[in-house]
């Protein structure tokens, strides 16, 4: 069998070919499941899976210890105390080894089986594109919440031109080369494919269906990041009109 451009790129490197990075905080009843469906996931690709525990306090960390025992793709790491999902993100980034990094939430409202399509997807696609991205479809949070998050992807949308409908999805996968390049600021994991395009790199994107979280409850409510939310958007709006030329490169010699 002809190995894929992906998997190319882990023998030819010496890399592996998928890091998943995992942010979670007080996940501990969900992630040894959501661990279990990435494994069968991914079965037949190498690739590595990074949770960043987020200052748990619900015995996070102890679960990870216990299930990284007998895995030896798990690399578990922590925060002392909470910095956010885009911090976790970020964290998980600079421990991955794969030439691919593939996001999803740790609450288990993300469907891992999609994983391989988002890979799948993002070769397809060619070297001009960086990033697939989920787009959920039967969103199971509130009807507030719902509609909340889909005026905010308008006005996203239309401020940013990131041709996306569901920039909040944790499902993505993403060359770990151009995730580098990205300007850091909190809540960056919903402008990735604004930042993407800003680099020069085209988006794909692949519809999922949402999932309801089997234990816990949700850690954002509706209003938490409302103010937050607008001053980034604007910020990210200002990095892309200060960006006026992505520049071609080539070798003289």
């Amino acid at each position: 069998m002809t190995k894929s451009f992906i998997e190319g790129l882990a023998t030819s490197t010496g890399t592996l070919a998928v890091t998943v990075v995992v942010p979670a905080k007080d996940e501990a009843e969900n992630l040894p499941i959501l661990l279990d469906e990435i494994e069968a996931a991914l079965q037949g690709r190498s690739f590595e899976v990074i949770v960043v525990d987020d200052g748990s306090s619900d015995g996070t960390d102890i679960v990870l210890q216990d299930y990284a025992a007998t895995h030896d793709w798990l690399r578990p790491v922590r925060h002392q105390t909470s910095c956010g999902q885009s911090c976790a993100v970020r964290t998980g980034l600079h421990h991955a080894r794969g030439d691919v990094v593939a996001t999803i939430d740790g609450d288990g409202e993300n469907d891992p089986a999609y994983i391989p399509q988002l890979l799948d997807a993002l070769e397809q696609a060619g070297t001009s594109t960086a990033l697939a991205a989920g787009q959920r479809l039967g969103r199971k949070a509130s009807l507030a919440k719902r509609y909340a998050s889909k005026f905010a992807n308008k006005i996203r949308g239309a401020i940013l031109k990131d041709k996306t409908r569901d920039s909040g999805c944790g499902l993505k996968a993403l060359r770990r080369d151009v995730f580098l390049q990205l300007p850091y600021f909190d809540s960056w994991h919903r402008f990735l494919p604004a930042l993407v395009i800003r680099e020069g790199f085209d988006v794909v994107h692949i519809d999922v269906q949402d999932r309801q979280r089997r234990h816990g409850s949700s850690k954002y409510g509706i209003f938490d990041r409302a103010l937050v939310g607008v001053l980034d958007l604007f910020g990210v709006w200002w990095l892309r009109r200060r960006r006026k030329k992505v520049p071609s490169v080539r070798p003289l010699t």
